[in-house]
């Protein structure tokens, strides 16, 4: 038999964790989480920092962030721009699969670029 679990995003599993529990998992400073918050990186629930909820997503963000740091040593807002654009070639390839799947024309599609 399946384990519930398994029908259920990982994402689903874990309760949102506050500010403070974000930096302690991701080795992160609050001055450094606020300003990812600030550039719409991330999008707690609440309106007071000391109410901030952040669903577990947040830890994959705030870990793709610290890599494009320190790999690529890009600036916060460049960060910003650029997830935007994963975000946006991401949609724009399912679209094209979809469109592809209904007119049962193949177009083949590059690899994604690694994380």
């Amino acid at each position: 038999m399946t384990d519930s679990h398994d029908l259920v995003a990982m994402s689903e599993l874990i309760e949102a964790i506050s500010l403070i529990e974000l930096c302690r998992i991701c080795g992160s400073r609050a001055d450094w989480i606020i300003q990812l918050v600030d550039e719409g990186i991330l999008e707690p629930e609440g309106t007071r920092r000391t109410g901030w909820r952040f669903d577990s997503a947040s830890i994959t963000i705030v870990r793709k962030v610290q890599r494009l740091q320190s790999d690529l040593d890009v600036n916060i807002p460049g960060i910003a721009v650029v997830l935007s654009l994963v975000d946006e070639n991401a949609r724009l390839k399912r679209r094209v699969q979809a469109l592809d799947r209904a007119t049962q024309v193949t177009i083949p599609m590059p690899d994604a670029p690694p994380e």
